[in-house]
């Protein structure tokens, strides 16, 4: 059996092949092979309340994180200016007034609107 991508809607397994498209028979949602297959390569990062993350956005700290080989801590509530995405396990790239530069994982974080 070939491996189908989920639906981009409503993340069903159950999609299915007609000529150039791809088919979601649980919402009905339909999209073009070549757009899949351009889409996936792209990561989405999302804030710990499911917010997507974009380079620039302003962030704060949800819970206090001990810097490691070090005895300082980024607080609860630390306010982050800007941010760039990047790939690997800490997906946020910034610079921490005070602290200097880190990488912190988006799952302690929240989106500042």
């Amino acid at each position: 059996m070939s491996n189908l991508p989920k639906c981009p809607k409503c993340s069903s397994e159950f999609t299915y092949e007609d000529g150039e498209m791809f088919i979601c028979p649980e919402c009905g949602h339909e999209w073009d092979k070549n757009a899949a297959a351009e889409t996936d390569d792209v990561k989405v990062v999302k804030d710990a309340n499911g917010n997507v993350l974009n380079d620039g956005d302003m962030i704060t700290v949800i819970k206090d994180l001990k810097i490691k080989g070090s005895s300082n801590v980024v607080k609860v509530g630390t306010k982050v200016k800007i941010i760039r995405l990047v790939d690997g396990d800490h997906d946020i790239d910034c610079r921490i007034e005070g602290i200097g530069a880190m990488q912190l994982k988006s799952e302690f974080v929240k989106k500042v609107v």
